[in-house]
């Protein structure tokens, strides 16, 4: 049996999302435009869930746009903000350097396009503080975005703290959010968000949908011309089954937020435990402000790939790091910027737990598979005999 053990990079869709969106492709299929009763079924429906998703965010219907997923609302997110400071003469921008690549990538745009990027260190534990923010706070910073929890070593930042600050400052702040929502509280409001993003398919909704919050007053601007939908801000007929499924998904994630998240903070605490047992090996992230389910370690002495795939061989679904870069040979910007040296950087594994995940084997397999490329690394061989000097 497999052990899927990679829920950072998706998720298997919940009977509940797939049940809520049955009825809208089979028989409320219209287009939410049309004035048709057909239509117009879906568009109550697109309403409803508005609402539904509004209410696990604590903010208004009308804040929020509907995406293709978390990069798009990373993308509008960071490109609106800076059209809003590029007006007014403010075209610098805070954030952090282990950032998800939708965020970094864009940043390197606007970078081209003549904006000052400023990319906080995150220190050994991966995390930025919020008097880290308050003193980068230049008179011509226009946002600050800084992501609520890291997808590669799962340290959660202070979101609310950073928001004050730049509140205070009367700077934007945006926050992704995509490996947060539905596993850590969200409340907008009391956090001080401006803009956050999230992605369906993170808590067992369906894949290519996610969402924008954008707090009343932002103006967007449209990465998709073309139509009025989305309060003319994304055009696209709205894609009504992801929708409605991802919003299943996320209200009843959140309504059983609190009991995932100690099963599932238990189970991470025992895998966490047991491979730091290994010898030379090391946790990555902060140990105690992490998500419920992240599980991050470098193993010195081996590479990272060759330990997936001879986990994958024995039933056990993990990573090495983001799933947007997994075909990279090169090592992890984040681990980089925690400090991680290259030659350990390649050595790591990305376990990702959710409420569905058993301990059952990994225990018993990682070290196996461990030691067994050890024994056949010449790496290995010469940190043994002394030849090379031991970094973990």
């Amino acid at each position: 049996m497999t052990i899927y053990a990679d829920n950072a990079a998706t998720t298997k869709m919940s009977r509940t999302a797939i049940e809520a969106m049955l009825p809208y492709l089979e028989t409320d299929y219209g287009n939410p435009s049309s004035l048709h009763s057909v239509g117009q079924h879906a568009a109550e429906a697109l309403a409803g869930v508005r609402q539904t998703v509004a209410d696990c965010l604590g903010c208004a219907p009308r804040e929020l746009i509907f995406t293709s997923g978390g990069s798009e609302a990373d993308n509008q997110a960071l490109i609106s903000a800076a059209r809003i400071g590029e007006r007014k003469g403010k075209k610098h921008i805070i954030s952090t350097a282990f950032e998800h690549h939708a965020v970094l990538h864009t940043l390197k745009k606007l970078e081209r396009e003549g904006f000052t990027v400023e990319l906080l260190p995150v220190g050994a534990v991966g995390t930025v503080t919020a008097q880290q923010v308050a003193a980068a706070i230049r008179a011509d910073t226009c946002l600050v975005s800084v992501m609520y929890a890291n997808n590669e070593i799962g340290s959660i930042l202070p979101i609310a703290e950073i928001g004050a600050v730049c509140r205070e400052r009367g700077v934007l702040f945006h926050t992704d959010a995509v490996q947060a929502a539905g596993h850590l509280p969200i409340d907008v409001r009391e956090q001080s968000i401006d803009l956050l993003s999230l992605s369906g398919h993170k808590f067992h909704g369906p894949k290519g949908v996610g969402a924008l919050y954008a707090r009343q007053g932002i103006p967007l601007t449209s990465l998709i011309e073309g139509g009025a939908q989305e309060r003319g801000k994304r055009a696209g007929t709205e894609n009504i089954p992801a929708i409605v499924g991802m919003a299943a998904a996320l209200r009843e994630a959140c309504a059983h937020l609190d009991e995932n998240a100690a099963k599932v903070s238990a189970l991470r605490d025992r895998l966490i435990a047991g491979l730091a047992e290994i010898p030379h090996s090391a946790l990555n992230g902060d140990p105690v402000d992490r998500l419920p389910g992240n599980v991050s370690f470098c193993f010195e002495g081996i590479e990272g790939e060759s330990l997936l795939l001879l986990l994958d061989a024995a039933g056990i679904c993990a990573s090495s790091g983001s799933a947007c870069t997994s075909g990279s040979l090169d090592p992890s910007h984040v681990l980089l910027a925690i400090g991680r040296p290259h030659e350990v950087a390649h050595g790591s594994l990305r376990l990702s737990l959710c409420e569905w995940n058993t301990d059952d084997r990994i225990l018993a397999e990682v070290p196996r598979v461990v030691a067994y490329l050890r024994d056949m690394s010449p790496m290995w061989r010469d940190l043994v005999s002394g030849k090379r000097k031991f970094i973990l």
